[in-house]
């Protein structure tokens, strides 16, 4: 299994680094990063298993990284703060671990990890997630629950997060884009860039699109002026799902 670490104290890293030696001596740390654009830019272009991630990072919080680049991997969280624990499991958390820790807290998140994977074997994230099959909305004073088969996409929409059925409704979600990404079967859905992540059965017609891209005619029809283009970075990975 293959592992980054981000922190930004060098002792931590390297104790962090010793500590998986002894316990998991089959993980194989590939690289150690200390900021968040240094970690941004290797996860661009590289894959882990599994993160380890402190939160405060010399330019900033390493929650940051997940609005600027696709995270996959699971994340254990290693901080000196309590008060983040709740926003962590909204970022690919599988477990929070408070400094300073100790062996036993370390091989218990680790066995969390391991749990996940019903092979014990590399996995990828979507075998960690039971696919979420409604989802509750609010309309005025009322509560609705929305089935995943009537979603036709998810939309960011500034610090909201707008859901999308094929018979044009749309509800507000209290979720990220990144966190419900997780929830979904990726068979069934894709997230074609920042902004959108599109059912299957939501595609109306493709069209070829400037630099190599695509724009995706989408059913029902994005808000006026919104458009619905698979980003440079994610077009073969596109290909691929729609050719599964």
């Amino acid at each position: 299994m293959n592992a980054i670490i981000i922190e930004d104290e060098y002792l931590a890293a390297a104790e962090l680094e010793r500590l998986l030696g002894e316990v998991a001596p089959e993980i194989t740390i590939l690289t150690k990063l200390d900021s968040v654009s240094e970690s941004v830019k290797w996860l661009k272009k590289n894959k882990a298993d599994v993160i380890f991630m402190d939160i405060h990072l010399g330019d900033g919080q390493s929650f940051d990284i997940f609005e600027q680049v696709e995270v996959t991997a699971p994340v254990i969280f290693i901080t000196a703060y309590d008060e983040y624990a709740l926003k962590a499991f909204k970022y690919q958390g599988i477990d929070y671990i408070l400094k300073p820790f100790d062996k036993e807290e370390l091989q218990q998140a680790l066995n969390k990890l391991e749990s996940l994977s019903p092979t014990n074997t590399p996995f990828p994230v979507a075998s960690l997630t039971v696919y979420q099959e409604r989802f509750l909305v609010t309309v005025g004073t009322k509560m609705k629950s929305v089935t995943v088969g009537d979603v036709a996409y998810f939309m960011a929409d500034g610090k909201y997060l707008v859901l999308f059925t094929r018979d044009g409704q749309n509800y507000i979600l209290d979720q990220t884009i990144s966190g419900i990404e997780t929830k979904l079967n990726p068979a069934q859905f894709f997230k074609i860039n920042r902004k959108f992540i599109i059912s299957y059965n939501s595609i109306k017609e493709m069209v070829k699109y400037s630099n190599s891209r695509i724009k995706i005619v989408l059913t029902p029809v994005p808000p006026a002026g919104i458009e619905a283009i698979v980003s440079s970075e994610r077009i073969q990975e596109f290909k691929q799902w729609l050719n599964q």
